[in-house]
């Protein structure tokens, strides 16, 4: 409860009570209200513009700013290192697989090249940060089209490795008949005697001695173009089309394991050894072309061989001497 206040009235010589004015009451509380308000406004502003006084808010963000710092800190050096793994890639993909497979290097330019034409990076301009963000996102750019460049690189490398595969799966390889004791060789590429007239003539191919009825194996992977008799002197006989330019003929068959049109594979039964034809006795005659020109097929027969056979076999159709066909 309030004090009541008195005064001394000099006129009627008595004491009276203070009454307070309501008005004036109220100016009072508003003025504190206002001188309040503006001091707090004043302060306000007094806050906003010392740089030393930071707000929550720009707090927050600062905050926010070193964390995406760090983070472009970090993803730089992980881009470096993937670029270090990604170099050693590019040096053995150039140095050692493309080179292996006889294919042209990638430059260098090419697979660390830019991007020309319009600025990929304009929206990034114009921020405080913006050369550590479009830096970076350059870096990026590039090492993603390194990535792919690389990519291409090796989808080309496996088709190579494949076409590699399938080149040496082609090419016949090994001898046409069994030949483990080497003796089946009758006679080789190169001058012979004709046995039937007795004249010296170009030999294409080899004579290879076996009993009638003996397997005939295919020397390489490739697709049967003819099992016929059509062609003069060689009876029935059969060609391989190996691809590559390679082509096998086996002649004076006895009969065929095989039909035109078949896919064969290296060391499957093609036919069987017979006489028929312009042939002497029962044997293999066997013939290889390259582009459609005829070669010594003694230059194949590493599939099945070691160095000391394969010496022993090239004795042996060295010798001139006289052919079966």
């Amino acid at each position: 409860m309030s004090k009541v206040k008195y005064y001394y009235d000099s006129e009627t010589l008595s004491y009276k009570k203070i009454e307070r004015k309501k008005g004036r009451r109220f100016g009072i509380v508003l003025l504190s209200i206002f001188g309040s308000f503006l001091a707090g406004f004043l302060l306000l502003v007094v806050y906003l513009n010392i740089p030393q006084i930071e707000t929550p808010k720009e707090k927050a963000l600062k905050r926010e700013l070193q964390n995406m710092q760090l983070q472009y800190g970090l993803l730089n050096k992980k881009m470096n290192q993937i670029q270090n793994v990604l170099g050693n890639i590019e040096d053995r993909d150039n140095n050692i697989y493309r080179l292996y497979f006889e294919a042209n290097p990638i430059p260098e330019e090419t697979r660390k090249a830019g991007f020309g034409g319009i600025n990929r990076y304009k929206d990034l301009e114009g921020f405080d940060n913006s050369k550590l963000i479009i830096e970076t996102s350059k870096r990026m750019d590039i090492l993603t089209k390194q990535l792919v460049v690389q990519s291409k690189s090796l989808d080309e490398i496996a088709e190579l490795a494949k076409e590699k595969e399938d080149l040496l799966a082609a090419i016949p390889a090994i001898q046409p008949v069994k030949n483990e004791d080497l003796t089946r060789i009758a006679s080789g590429y190169g001058w012979r005697t004709d046995p039937f007239t007795k004249v010296r003539k170009f030999h294409f191919g080899m004579d290879f001695t076996a009993p009638r009825g003996t397997p005939v194996y295919a020397s390489g992977d490739g697709q049967v173009t003819r099992a016929d008799n059509h062609s003069t002197g060689y009876g029935n006989h059969i060609r391989i089309d190996h691809g590559y330019g390679y082509v096998s003929l086996y002649a004076h068959l006895y009969k065929y394991n095989v039909r035109k049109g078949q896919k064969v594979k290296r060391g499957d039964i093609i036919g069987f050894v017979g006489s028929t034809g312009r042939s002497e006795a029962p044997h293999l005659h066997y013939e290889i072309f390259k582009d459609d020109e005829h070669i010594n097929p003694i230059n194949f027969y590493y599939g099945n061989l070691s160095p000391e056979e394969f010496d022993e076999v090239l004795k042996k159709a060295q010798q001139e001497n006289q052919s079966l066909d």
